[in-house]
């Protein structure tokens, strides 16, 4: 039986996923997560505890690993693992994208400056410590621009000032985020970092696939039809295939690739976030690449993508990962006819969230094939930017992308979610 190794955050929503397709191949896989050595296993699925910000000792406690001596292949899910990785792949002498990419990859200021030094279009940009007064950087900076943490992703912590005075309230905002208890427990010099960067406008989209030996095949480019255009970048709908004219879809295609060169990525999943508009005198589109990260997409989206091959096999995304991670070429497989989309359910406002209702009314909305609440009853909900969930997923299947995204926002429009205001707790003295 064929072994993979799959390193994932004990959270993550594609593990169960990633254990499905594996049991329809007949493939062994072995769980890697960041969690606590001294609990005897308490999800029951064996895996190896490593702690992603030593990522020395986790490879070497994964290569000792008895389970993982005879490893077929590696996958990433999440971006934090994704250069542990990298190094046991490199290890075990297997086929993917290097250390040293998959590092470039994870920080937002390596991978701009990357690009730029292979001549591909960037916006201007600065970092600058979290500690920096920002009342100055306020006079330094363009407007309208964007701040973003160096290594966080699903848009958190990213916020658009107009004007200096949004631009210090931003800035202190991300510190916040940034030195709280749960980023400061990553143990990542990251997190002490900001990207200031210029507002790139256009339309967004986003793109999926896979790195084949050096050669970039495009699973999927991913039209998100509402706008993001601040002051937070919260991700809502995305459909393929694309509504952009062909020219344009060459144009995100030929820079995704440029990108994932220009980073180094070879071998494995990319999915990359980039920005179109017209602004040359040819009139020719402009794509900005905003990421091309070593990994698939996150969540629980893959479910909106489906592969057929000649013979009429259909597979999820996670099986042909599954499939490329043991040597098997994407070549064979293209995306399933029709559209497809999913909707990331936005959280309404903070508090305690209490039930969602409405369920069976939105899956009866024709088009949709399922409804998926994540959030858990009495779970404390945080929107973005600080927020790095959603209250669940939506799913849907049409003749057409347009028909897709109605039958997602009239699915949603069926959900009402109860969520209490969240009471603080307030001290006592004896």
């Amino acid at each position: 039986m064929p072994r993979v190794l799959l390193l994932a955050t004990t959270t993550g929503y594609q593990t169960r996923a990633f254990g499905d397709a594996a049991g329809r191949l007949g493939v062994d896989l072995v769980f890697a997560t960041d969690r606590c050595q001294v609990l005897d296993d308490p999800w029951r699925d064996g895996a190896i505890a490593i702690r992603f910000h030593d990522e020395v000792a986790s490879v070497r406690k994964i290569l000792a690993a008895g389970r993982a001596r005879a490893i077929d292949g590696v996958l990433v899910v999440g971006d934090r693992p994704t250069v542990i990785g990298a190094r046991v792949l490199e290890a075990l002498g297997l086929p993917g994208h290097s250390p040293s990419a998959a590092a470039i990859a994870r920080n937002k200021e390596r991978t701009r400056g990357r690009l730029l030094e292979a001549g591909l279009p960037a916006p201007w940009f600065t970092t600058t410590p979290i500690a920096a007064d920002p009342a100055r950087l306020a006079t330094e900076v363009p407007f309208p621009c964007v701040i973003k943490p160096l290594a966080l992703s699903g848009s958190r912590g990213v916020m658009r000032a107009d004007d200096p005075e949004a631009f210090t309230a931003a800035f202190r905002r991300l510190r916040a985020l940034l030195r709280s208890p749960e980023l400061r427990a990553e143990r990542t010099g990251a997190h002490e970092r900001a990207l200031i960067e210029s507002f790139v406008s256009g339309r967004e989209y986003a793109v999926e696939g896979l790195m084949h030996h050096g050669d970039l095949q495009v699973l999927a480019i991913f039209d998100k039809p509402d706008p993001l255009d601040g002051p937070f970048f919260e991700e809502t709908i995305y459909v393929t295939p694309s509504a952009a004219p062909g020219e344009e879809q060459r144009a995100i295609r030929e820079a995704v690739a440029a990108a994932a060169r220009a980073i180094g990525l070879s071998h494995g999943p990319v999915h990359a976030e980039c920005r179109v508009s017209r602004t040359d005198g040819a009139g020719a589109p402009r794509v900005v690449v905003l990421e091309a990260a070593a990994r698939p997409i996150g969540g629980l989206c893959a479910r909106a993508l489906e592969f057929v091959n000649a013979r009429g096999a259909r597979i999820a995304l996670e099986e042909l990962l599954l499939r490329h991670a043991l040597g098997e070429s994407p070549a064979g497989w293209t995306r399933a006819p029709g559209a497809s989309g999913v909707m990331m359910m936005p959280i309404p406002r903070r508090g305690i969230f209490r039930r969602a209702s409405g369920i069976d009314d939105a899956r009866a909305v024709p088009g949709i094939t399922d409804v998926r609440v994540t959030a858990k009853p009495d779970q404390r909900l945080v929107p973005l930017p600080e927020g790095a969930s959603y209250l669940g997923f939506v799913f849907a299947r049409a003749a057409s992308a347009p028909a897709t995204v109605e039958a997602l926002r009239c699915a949603h429009a069926r959900l009402r979610f109860d969520v209490d205001v969240e009471v603080p707790i307030v001290g006592t003295t004896a």
